[in-house]
């Protein structure tokens, strides 16, 4: 069996020595490319580098083929072990949280369409300002995180607020990299989910919000059309709403690619 490294490694070096043939490097580009990685890693970029760049491939490679519900990449905005909230559910936030109201909820199913009891929901999204609890400062901890839990029904419902689109770093290397290259450096607005239940597979995804700017060139490369969602306001209720049903692959049924 041939190694891994020198397959994957191999490939990756053999495209970029053709890409310096194909586009002429020079020595003053190649000493400048040179010190953009330096710099990535003296930043701590490499993490949202990846995310940004690379993960949108491999989590299309690895599930492409997986049935149930489209999963989308993690990010590098994840904490674990939320706290699990008390029914009824609603995302912890600031008395004074700015943002649209919204409720959203549905069913998480087995491919076959049997309702998953306890099936567990990890949500967490940025605040009307595009930033993360556990990762800027001015916020309290924990909030606009937690864990909800289906019923007996495989249903669930959850309160929280509209999230912003947002841009990635833009004093940073990978900041840097965008505007040199002219790219978008923005996000558009979403929702992370990590669902799970006993004996299926773990679903990571995201939910687009369809009035956000940004669907058609978000920088990590992450929308797709099957989870955009439509929160609308409903005759006399006082938040915008939307359902989302989710489905799960049996562990056994489970296929990675690749």
């Amino acid at each position: 069996m041939a190694n891994r490294a020198d397959e994957l490694v191999g490939s990756l070096l053999r495209s970029i020595h053709e890409a310096i043939a194909e586009h002429d490097l020079s020595y003053d580009e190649y000493n400048t490319m040179k010190q953009w990685l330096i710099d990535v890693g003296n930043a701590g970029e490499w993490p949202l580098f990846l995310d940004v760049f690379v993960e949108s491939a491999v989590e299309q490679q690895v599930f492409g083929g997986r049935s149930g519900s489209q999963g989308t990449i993690l990010g590098p905005y994840h904490l674990p072990d939320a706290p699990f909230l008390e029914v009824p559910y609603e995302l912890p936030r600031r008395p004074d949280e700015r943002g649209d109201r919204v409720v959203f909820g549905g069913r998480v199913l087995s491919s076959d369409g049997i309702p998953l009891a306890d099936a567990t929901l990890d949500v967490w999204h940025a605040d009307a300002d595009g930033f993360y609890s556990g990762f800027e400062p001015r916020l309290p901890e924990g909030i606009l995180r937690g864990r909800v839990r289906t019923d007996a029904d495989g249903r669930y419902e959850l309160r929280t607020i509209v999230p912003a689109p947002y841009t990635i770093p833009l004093d940073g290397p990978t900041g840097r990299l965008c505007a040199a290259a002219g790219w978008s450096p923005w996000r558009p607005a979403h929702i992370h989910l990590i669902v799970s239940a006993d004996d299926h597979e773990p679903l990571t995804t995201q939910l687009f919000i369809d009035s956000s700017d940004h669907l058609d060139n978000d920088v990590a490369s992450a929308v797709k059309d099957e989870l955009i969602v439509r929160p609308r306001l409903a005759e006399h209720a006082p938040d915008l709403s939307f359902e989302y049903d989710f489905t799960l692959a049996p562990v056994r049924a489970a296929t990675a690619v690749g």
